[in-house]
């Protein structure tokens, strides 16, 4: 986000059509953001201009015969980017606590930290393909961070070409002054094709990672770069640059309503907000009475692109806590025009106080270890109170789980013998900072002798039980049938049970039933032939299929089907009720309004079916079958709650907690030894 200059021969120039530039496309960021629910393409207008600035600078640079000093260029770009952002980051950190339910502040603070070291676009990568994070997070109030920590590896990396192309170009002294450009804008025009070629080829492939890529994403910063290197040499008519300015200008606005920005991009569509942009920068240098610098180089535009940088930081996180608190899917005109207000506020006021002065203080440009004291402290402020909240959550923690044993029986507590010994003052558990991450998987890759094929491979896990062919449990289907693990393990060892898991989050066991997903029948299809080839002594599954906050329980799909062809081969099958799924995340409810309020104790009836629709199939299938329903430990009387025994049953929505499911371990070992299947 550097000041809207660009090289001259005498240097730098100030272009004040640039800020109007970044005024409009902030503009556009945050409207659409706070009214539309929609991806505008300003972002991508961004990205292309900071190159366009960044190369400006190194060529005036080069063409007064100054050398390029790395660590203190880069000390330079980071002391000028850090402060505003580690303001906002640690602001928001701080009002997260305030107004968000705890179940939220272990994102906030992975995600506050990620966005700290320029590192969010690669959490939100991880993320993009990983079902368990997907399925319990809200928006983030740090997922705008992803753009800004693009830009910061940009900083750091064409500087690197910046020098290295210098080195392939003659000195300047040899009398070619314009060597050096030209050998920039040959290497640019390499990294944009490789790059777009990429970014074409890996949106088509995976557009969710490639949303968030570097390498997708390269080819906008280096389009920038070669504008910056031509646009003294573009010379266009008065009539040719109206039209282009004002019709760049309406391509831009324009954009995200045209577009599915945020499902296509950064492909070859992303062309259109880039090459506008570039259009609009053009016909800007040309002048003319009616020409689109007119507005953009208005006072207003100027002034609001003066606090685009920390307006883009601010609006994100207001409208996500505002959003939160409020407790709305989407901002209406008065709570919308709110949170742009209370952006607008904050990010004058940073600008004004924070970013102005940071970058007016000569003191960290006199020395490198000046500037590395000034990185520092700007990180310092940022990271202060991320270990502040993560200390806190650590401490309470342990001092939680040194009286668990008493403090929090679970699923024990329902147990007609039970005698209550818990502190009134007793923590739930898990703390509802660590509950989104309280998951549970098998402890060892699977070994070699189980003979999977490569698909399955990677999804296999197993624990430490020597191989039994006979005493085998294999685990099928997805996270509601991995959710049990943590009840099942412990049985498998106490009496020398192998259990494997063959699992994939999202895809419901339904071998030979189309899924509308073909990952998932792909992956389906494969468990089913190695079971078929290699049948365990039993396959544990999912039976039903609740809907959200609905008594529309059902069988799963294929059923019938799937238990033929499993017991055909000798294995028996345990098949589990659903839990009750939600419509609200159930936790959140507890955090809110506490376990005994109305909202977060819904009627097991308004939620399940009202007889479980495996007892029937379970009657007509008595050979190596049987049916195991735990609905009476999670709605115990007839009625959901979220909070059992001091914890947390659901970790969201859907989700049983790992620390309540191992709580029903043994209740689950005698209904399988009744079963007959221990």
């Amino acid at each position: 986000m550097a000041e809207g200059h660009r090289a001259g021969s005498r240097g730098r120039v100030f272009r004040p059509e640039i800020q109007g530039l970044r005024a409009v496309g902030v503009a556009l960021v945050v409207l659409y953001h706070v009214w539309l629910g929609r991806v505008s393409g300003g972002v991508d207008v961004f990205l292309m201009v900071s190159a366009f600035l960044m190369t400006g600078q190194f060529v005036a640079r080069h063409r007064r015969g100054e050398p390029t000093h790395l660590l203190r260029h880069w000390l330079h770009v980071f002391r000028r980017l850090l402060p505003a952002a580690a303001v906002t980051i640690a602001g928001t950190v701080i009002a997260a606590v305030v107004f968000l339910p705890a179940t939220r502040w272990s994102a906030v603070l992975e995600e506050g930290f990620a966005s700290l070291t320029y590192a969010e676009n690669w959490v939100l990568q991880r993320d993009a393909v990983d079902y368990y994070a997907q399925d319990h997070a809200l928006a983030s109030p740090f997922q705008h961070f992803w753009s800004l920590s693009i830009q910061g590896q940009i900083f750091i990396l064409f500087p690197l070409l910046f020098v290295a192309f210098g080195a392939l170009a003659p000195r300047l002294r040899r009398g070619r002054p314009l060597a050096y450009e030209k050998v920039l804008a040959s290497g640019f025009a390499a990294v944009f094709a490789v790059s777009f070629a990429f970014s074409v080829w890996y949106t088509a492939v995976d557009q969710e990672q490639a949303y968030f890529s570097l390498p997708a994403r390269v080819w906008e910063f280096a389009l920038g770069s070669l504008l910056a290197l031509v646009v003294d040499r573009v010379r266009l008519g008065r009539r040719t640059a109206f039209v282009l300015g004002w019709g760049g200008l309406a391509a831009i606005v324009a954009c995200g309503l045209v577009l599915d920005v945020e499902g296509v991009f950064p492909g070859a569509v992303a062309l259109w907000p880039t090459l506008a942009a570039a259009a609009v920068i053009l016909a800007a240098q040309q002048g003319g009475r009616f020409g689109v610098h007119r507005l953009l180089a208005s006072k207003p535009l100027r002034r609001l692109g003066d606090i685009s940088y920390g307006l883009y930081l601010w609006h994100w996180p207001v409208l996500v806590i505002a959003l939160t608190w409020r407790e709305r899917g989407r901002a209406g005109w008065l709570l919308g025009g709110a949170a742009i207000l209370v952006a607008l506020v904050l990010a004058y006021l940073t600008t004004r106080f924070v970013d102005a002065p940071w970058r007016a203080w000569r003191w960290p440009e006199l020395r490198v270890r000046n500037g590395f004291a000034g990185v520092a402290a700007c990180i310092a402020v940022a990271l202060v109170p991320i270990a502040a909240v993560q200390g806190t959550v650590t401490t309470t923690a342990g001092q939680a789980e040194a009286r668990a044993a008493v403090d929090n029986p679970g699923a024990e507590a329902l147990d007609p013998g039970y005698t209550d010994q818990a502190s009134p003052t007793a923590s739930l558990l898990p703390l509802a900072q660590n509950l989104p991450n309280d998951w549970y998987s098998l402890p060892k890759a699977c070994s070699s002798d189980l003979k999977l094929p490569t698909p399955l491979a990677g999804s296999c896990a197993m624990n430490a039980i020597a191989a039994n062919e006979a005493k085998t449990i294999v685990v099928v289907g997805d996270s509601h049938a991995e959710q049990w693990m943590a009840a099942l393990e412990p049985v498998a060892e106490e009496h020398g049970l192998r259990v494997v898991s063959l699992l994939k989050g999202g895809c419901v066991y339904i071998p030979g039933v189309a899924s509308g997903n073909a990952d998932c029948d792909s992956f389906n299809a494969s468990v089913a032939a190695y079971l078929a080839a290699n049948p365990p002594g039993s396959v544990f599954m999912v039976g039903t299929v609740a809907a959200a906050s609905s008594s529309a329980e059902t069988l799963t799909p294929g059923l019938d089907a799937t238990v033929a062809a499993l017991t055909a081969k000798g294995t028996s099958v345990v098949a589990i009720r659903d839990n009750p799924r939600f419509t609200f995340n159930m936790a959140d409810c507890v955090v809110r309004t506490g376990a005994d309020a109305a909202e977060c104790t819904p009627a097991q009836s308004s939620v399940l079916a009202s007889e479980d629709p495996l007892a029937a199939f379970a009657a007509a299938h008595t050979d190596r079958f049987a049916q195991i329903d735990m609905t009476d430990l999670i709605c115990p009387a007839g009625v959901c709650r979220g909070a059992i025994g001091n914890m947390f049953v659901f970790l969201d929505n859907n989700h049983l907690s790992r620390t309540y499911a191992a709580s029903m371990s043994t209740a689950l070992g005698e209904r399988l030894t009744a079963a007959g299947f221990i």
